[in-house]
């Protein structure tokens, strides 16, 4: 019986890192919950053991029911009839099987009936469940818009929808118009208010991951007259009221098992969440950060997938007369595949623990007033994860593009056909760098953690971490790579030239990237010496990276930029 949750020690590894027990305490409010549910863990020791076996229990539902369906979900995928999504057969018992385990609204609060988990177990969750098919992660992953409705709707909004998405329902966030893809103030579904205060929808959604889902997160404008994001508002439509209908399934190249939808509103009843005005410039933008991490933990576990598939296949294809993954070339592949894949996982699981942080200190705050070390604490945890979202978002998605390549590569002329799972990986990974922001708008956001220092004040205080000794070179190499960074943001900032900084952003970005990834794994390795691998090869890679980026600012000259630039 397979199961992707014990099979990978990484998993665990990062499940136990030591910021879980403040995590945990906190989220837990002391285990004021034990006197309340019968399931209700009674101290740390009792948390970690429950994340354990429901992560145990996704494992199992994942390596013996998703991966086992994702090919034929691959190749029937769903349909529209009547207006609606049929989900192919395998989507339906993957479904099913998630309901029966009470997998569905893990994060959400015991009270309104979820499991009150922390993100980081959570986000370990659709790591799994990525690995085994990416494209039903979509669906279960979604749910995750309940967080949404926690933090923003009302108290009777709360006890009427998230319970249903507990007990399973699905959910979707309609953005995208024909018009307004990256460009969210472009929105124009319009959103009507009646003489009885009531609201309903007008217009059309494209795009829409799982758009036939029971319950809907919707961008719509409410203000007359407004063409900006000043006039958007955060609706919840829910599919018993009637009056969305889907007009088609896009014809995608991956995740086929994920409907995307054309949606046509026609006087759909909807509820406002929250206050007017505020839909994109507040309800969408934590949205979407919250999204961003789970498309960082797809990718994650598409990364996994592909490395599997190809370590798999080198043991076994022989040729001139020894299995390929003997020869130099096949092996450096692999090693490269693993140390990205380890250092997309370390970041991403660095990330969730600083969204823990600050969206558990968020929750405290509605119940009580926090002491003045917690809201210190609170805003650094708060930027940690405004700065690492993004980075973790745009450089996981990049490197699982490169992981299905390269998975491709090792199994050659096979790779190319439909007999072999890693030609579904390859299109299902392309689909991360772009949606839910591309690697451009990823660099966007987190270049501002560039200039302003986030995260080469992170990285110093790393940098004052004692090693094992036989770390210490890797370590000095990462010393020189941020020095490389930081005199190349320098370099960069000292021209007064914003068209320049644009230019340059995406270099700046992914420099910090790799100085903060080797770190993490650094740490990774004090922890676990079988992690040393792959800090070394991530590392001496990271350092070409670096060592390219400086010297192409170092020997940029700005006039140069027409070469770069077009018009329409």
């Amino acid at each position: 019986m397979a199961n992707f949750y014990n099979d990978n020690p990484a998993l665990k590894l990062h499940l136990n890192h030591p910021m879980m027990k403040k995590i945990v305490e906190l989220k837990e409010r002391n285990f004021a919950d034990a006197e309340k549910f019968d399931y209700a863990p009674q101290n740390f020791e009792d948390a970690m053991d429950s994340y354990d076996r429901v992560l145990d229990i996704v494992g199992d539902i994942c390596g013996n029911v998703i991966a086992v369906n994702a090919e034929d979900v691959d190749h029937t995928g769903p349909r529209v009839e009547n207006g609606h999504v049929i989900y192919a057969e395998g989507t339906k018992k993957n479904l099913d099987a998630c309901r029966k385990a009470g997998l569905m609204g893990m994060a959400m609060p015991r009270r309104l009936g979820g499991l009150n988990f922390p993100i980081t177990p959570y986000i370990m969750a659709a790591d799994i469940v990525s690995r085994a098919d990416a494209g039903f992660e979509n669906l279960w992953g979604l749910q995750d818009c309940a967080e949404t409705i926690y933090e923003f709707a009302d108290d009777a909004q709360k006890e009427k929808y998230i319970p249903r998405v507990c007990a399973g329902e699905t959910m979707s966030m309609d953005l995208t118009e024909p018009d307004a893809g990256s460009d969210l103030q472009s929105v124009m579904l319009k959103a009507s208010q009646k003489e009885d205060g009531s609201w309903v929808l007008n217009g059309v959604k494209r795009f829409i991951t799982n758009g036939d889902s029971d319950i809907h997160l919707v961008l719509a404008r409410s203000e007359e007259g407004t063409k900006d994001g000043r006039g958007l508002s955060m609706f919840i439509y829910d599919k018993r009221n009637g009056g969305v209908t889907v007009r088609r399934i896009e014809n995608k190249m991956g995740i086929k098992g994920s409907p995307t939808c054309e949606l046509v509103y026609k006087d759909a009843p909807a509820e406002l969440v929250g206050s007017r005005r505020l839909g994109l410039i507040k309800y969408v933008m934590a949205l979407m950060n919250g999204a961003r991490l789970g498309i960082a933990a797809q990718s994650v576990g598409i990364s996994e997938a592909a490395y599997r598939e190809a370590l798999a296949y080198a043991k076994d294809r022989k040729q001139f007369g020894k299995a390929i993954i003997e020869f130099p070339a096949v092996a450096e592949i692999l090693s490269n595949m693993k140390a990205k894949l380890d250092a997309s996982r370390t970041l991403l699981y660095a990330c969730s623990r600083f969204v823990d942080m600050y969206k558990v200190y968020d929750d405290i705050s509605k119940e009580r007033k926090l002491e003045v070390e917690e809201k210190k604490e609170a805003k650094y945890y708060s930027r940690l994860a405004d700065a690492f979202t993004p980075l973790a978002k745009g450089m996981t998605s990049e490197f699982c593009n490169q992981n299905a390549y390269d998975c491709i590569q090792i199994h050659g002329g096979s790779g190319f056909m439909k007999d072999y799972a890693c030609e579904r990986i390859y299109r299902d990974a392309r689909i991360t760098s772009i949606y839910e922001g591309t690697t451009q708008l990823q660099v966007v956001a987190a270049i501002r953690h560039v200039t302003t220092g986030t995260y080469l004040d992170w990285i110093r205080e790393q940098e004052s971490r004692q090693v094992a000794a036989e770390d210490e070179a890797i370590k000095s190499m990462l010393v020189f790579m941020t020095q490389q960074y930081a005199a190349a943001v320098e370099k960069v900032m000292g021209i007064d030239n914003p068209a320049y900084h644009d230019f340059m952003a995406r270099r700046l970005v992914e420099m910090a990237g790799y100085c903060v990834m080797g770190y993490l794994l650094l740490d990774d390795a004090q922890r676990d010496a079988e992690v040393r691998r792959s800090l070394n090869v991530f590392v001496k890679y990271g350092q070409a990276e670096v060592a390219k980026h400086a010297d192409f600012i170092e020997n940029f000259i700005p006039e140069q930029m027409s070469n770069y630039t077009y018009e329409a």
